[in-house]
């Protein structure tokens, strides 16, 4: 299990999962789990807020996003809340048009009506609902100087 944890940090539930592969005993496994904690080797709290800010900061994923791929980590839902909570609705709305301009730079080639739905899709890809998408890509076309909005 610490070989695990040399290449990146791992959550309680990823770790546990591992070691019901390996076939260790349930009991065991709480055992260690309890002891890498009291060590420092596992922190799900710090963990989850590591992978808020690496992965809304650098990547753009949406609150909602994130939540879900703490809780598929094994996270517990109160450390989920409190981790994502640190995503304001403010940044939430930047991180989307700044999405939707890099999305609208690199597409410029696409035809409109397309180029609205692919900057859309990516936008509910990152897991953004259907009003920061449209608020992000209205804000974004009117800085290009589109009026059809």
């Amino acid at each position: 299990m610490l070989t695990k944890l040399d290449s990146r940090a791992h959550t309680r539930g990823e770790l546990g999962i591992a070691m019901s592969r390996n076939g260790v005993p349930e009991q065991v496994q709480h055992q260690v789990l309890d002891r890498f904690e009291e060590l420092g080797l596992i922190d799900d709290g710090n963990f989850a807020m590591q992978w808020v800010e690496s992965r809304h900061g650098a990547r753009g994923l949406s609150r909602r996003a994130v939540a879900m791929e703490l809780s598929r980590k094994g996270v517990a839902p109160d450390v989920i809340d409190e981790a994502v909570n640190h995503i304001s609705d403010d940044d939430e709305a930047r991180a989307a048009v700044e999405l939707a301009r890099k999305k609208f730079r690199t597409s410029a080639s696409v035809p409109e009506p397309r180029l609205t739905r692919r900057v859309a899709a990516a936008l509910a890809r990152k897991g953004y609902g259907p009003d920061i998408t449209w608020q992000a890509v209205r804000q974004v076309k009117e800085e290009l100087g589109d009026d059809e909005w």
